[in-house]
């Protein structure tokens, strides 16, 4: 009797190391260090309405998560702005913060209906925290100083928690669209 349940003991051994070795290994540890953002950036709902400076703004740096989450890196994307520009909020949302970070003046809205905070800087604040915005609504002037770009321009952020996403990803593919809007003859229909 003894030795059947060794046996058995040893079979299940076996068939146990098998599985053991033909299992998926785990994810490396360095998968912590790869820019969770470039795979988060799938579901960042595309909740935006409008450019948050002028109708189509050119991008003078854009979004280039960093390798490591203390990496080199641009957290954001940076738009052409003269120093008084409106600024606009891009979606609806509150007023979660306006004030001066670093010597640079800053307004962030967390955007209703998500777990998402786009930054806005530097920016004159015309808004209060905890005010509700709507999108197009103006926040704010570009400000005179503060900017880390040779020419006027908006460093407009987007964050998921603790994590940056490219802010383009807000906005839906007909507003990223270059050109003016074309109507198309529509064939086989007659004329009222």
């Amino acid at each position: 009797m003894r030795a059947k349940r060794c046996g058995r003991c040893g079979t299940w051994l076996v068939l146990g190391f098998l599985l053991f070795l033909t299992a998926p290994a785990p994810a490396p540890e360095q998968a912590a260090l790869r820019p969770a953002a470039r795979i988060a950036d799938i579901s960042v709902p595309t909740v935006g309405r409008t450019w948050p400076v002028g109708t189509r703004p050119t991008v003078l740096r854009g979004w280039e998560p960093p390798a490591t989450v203390y990496g080199r890196g641009h957290r954001g994307v940076d738009l052409a702005a003269p120093p008084g520009a409106p600024v606009r909020a891009v979606a609806a949302g509150r007023v979660s913060f306006a004030g001066h970070v670093a010597g640079k003046e800053v307004i962030s809205v967390e955007l209703t209906g998500t777990d998402l905070r786009t930054t806005y800087e530097p920016v004159t604040a015309s808004v209060k925290k905890g005010a509700e915005v709507e999108a197009g609504e103006v926040v704010g002037t570009v400000a005179a100083t503060g900017s880390h770009c040779t020419t006027g321009c908006v460093h407009w952020g987007l964050r998921r928690g603790e994590t940056y996403l490219d802010p383009l990803s807000l906005l839906p593919p007909w507003l990223l669209r270059r050109g003016p809007s074309r109507l198309l003859p529509v064939l086989g229909v007659p004329l009222p």
